[in-house]
């Protein structure tokens, strides 16, 4: 005979709750048609795990339903650290007289012989989200952990995995994501106040997440791309945008602001020059009438603010309470900010009117000397045109750089010798001007000043243009 019981399961599946005592129940069959069956039910584990009725008798024919205990409450399951689990012994003996004691089968199963069988080995197994969720805040070990992860998972509703989504997308684990929507975790119920499952994902910074996510049909809210300008993650962005044509990089959150803004804010330069090379509007105003560049301006990010300034024209656009960036850079005490701000500005008008003590005030108070205009012009070429030879002065003892060429290829030297004003080219030519200058094109344009001899004042048609700019 090979054994006189059999067990209803291959394995018992024990759902795990944390701080509860947790059992389950499985049940064993006489197969003998004439004679009881005496059972012992023993574990790998005696210190772990218990039964209710650790020796029992069979009538002939028939079940008795068994319970296993797990003995102590704990906050986590009880993993082996190697696979295979416990496991459930089954001996069984014949008893022909039907009828035995406590301690006579203590008795029976303690003197080894033929007499006892050894029917069953039932592999124990810890399932339930509760054993998810600790094996998933244990990724880093999840190698070891494989096994009873998709044992584990069996033993979850589908609203369960669900929810278990939400940790294993915050854990970066593209794996662990895959394992629960492939076991019917639903990508786009809503179990979060925070957003969707791919704003956690693109939260959690994973890009092979957001793939897994993508490739379940998971779809995108409008938060997802705010988020992942809040990191910098232009290839977050990129694929999003790839992915999903719906999405737009002006998309606003709920009081008014774009990625763009949440780039600004972060001082994220390379997603500023994303965002805006793919359409996206830098001038916008929140709810509140703030752009980005006030964004930029009040939490002081050099690099974001010069990029705006750059690529918008609101440098003096004013906020619902009637603040402009330079005042939101002032009040916060960002004053290398001031200068691309207003100072330089202002320092370009004092050139244009001769103004040597308010390029001095300027210059005191941060503007830039090599700031330019719209037309590439500096303050150097505005006091060069203009023939003020104090205001020469002051720019280049505050390090005018005398050779910069504005956007049609002109240097400060060219200005004033097309303006004919020959003590300031002399002065320019003194600090190291150079007659043949390449501009940014590489195109030279000499400056030819013995046309000074025979032509005092000729103004070159270019500077008229740019002084009426």
């Amino acid at each position: 005979m090979d054994r006189l019981v059999k067990p209803d399961v291959k394995e018992v599946e024990l759902s795990f709750k944390r701080d509860n005592k947790c059992s389950t129940s499985f049940r064993l069959s006489n197969l003998m048609h004439t004679m009881s069956v005496a059972v012992n039910l023993t574990t790998t584990n005696s210190s772990l795990f218990s039964f209710t009725q650790p020796y029992s008798i069979i009538p002939p024919l028939s079940s008795s339903s068994y319970t296993l205990l797990l003995s102590h409450p704990s906050d986590h399951p009880p993993l082996p650290a190697t696979v295979p689990h416990d496991v459930i012994n089954v001996k069984a003996s014949m008893l022909p007289t039907g009828k035995a004691g406590l301690e006579d089968l203590r008795r029976l199963f303690a003197r080894p012989g033929p007499h006892v069988f050894r029917d069953a080995t039932i592999p124990i197994s810890f399932v339930g989200p509760h054993v998810v969720e600790f094996l998933i805040s244990q990724r880093t070990q999840i190698s070891r952990f494989s096994f009873f992860f998709s044992k584990a998972v069996s033993g979850c509703s589908g609203s369960e995995l669900t929810a278990l989504l939400k940790p294993a997308i915050a854990s970066g684990d593209a794996d662990l994501v895959s394992s629960l929507i492939e076991a019917g975790g639903d990508v786009n119920r809503n179990v979060s106040d925070t957003g969707s499952l791919l704003s956690l994902a693109v939260r959690s910074g994973s890009i092979e997440v957001v793939k897994v996510l993508i490739a379940s049909a998971c779809k995108a809210d409008s938060s997802v791309l705010h988020d992942a300008a809040a990191m910098n993650r232009v290839d977050l962005v990129e694929i999003l945008c790839k992915s999903f044509p719906e999405i737009d990089v002006n998309w606003v959150d709920s009081v008014g602001r774009s990625p763009i803004h949440i780039a600004a804010s972060n001082g994220h330069v390379e997603m500023l020059k994303f965002c805006i090379s793919v359409g996206g509007n830098a001038e916008v105003s929140d709810c509140k009438g703030w752009t980005p560049l006030h964004c930029a301006a009040e939490k002081g990010h050099l690099d974001s603010t010069k990029c705006l300034l750059e690529c918008s024209n609101v440098k003096y656009v004013v906020t619902k309470n009637g603040k402009t960036a330079f005042a939101l850079a002032a009040e916060n005490g960002h004053s290398n900010l001031l200068g691309f701000l207003r100072f330089d500005d202002l320092l370009l008008r004092a050139a244009r009117l001769d103004d040597a003590h308010g390029l001095k005030s300027c210059l005191a108070q941060g503007a830039e000397v090599n700031g330019r205009d719209q037309n590439g012009w500096t303050p150097l070429h505005r006091a060069a045109f203009k023939g003020g030879i104090e205001c020469v002065k002051v720019l280049l003892n505050h390090g005018a750089q005398v050779d910069v060429v504005d956007d049609a290829g002109y240097t400060p030297l060219h200005c004033a010798v097309e303006a004919g004003h020959v003590q300031v080219a002399l002065l320019l030519v003194a600090h190291g001007a150079r007659a043949n200058v390449k501009s940014l094109e590489g195109v030279v344009s000499p400056v030819n000043l013995d046309r000074f001899k025979n032509h005092p004042a000729l103004v070159h048609p270019v500077c008229h243009e740019k002084e009426r700019a």
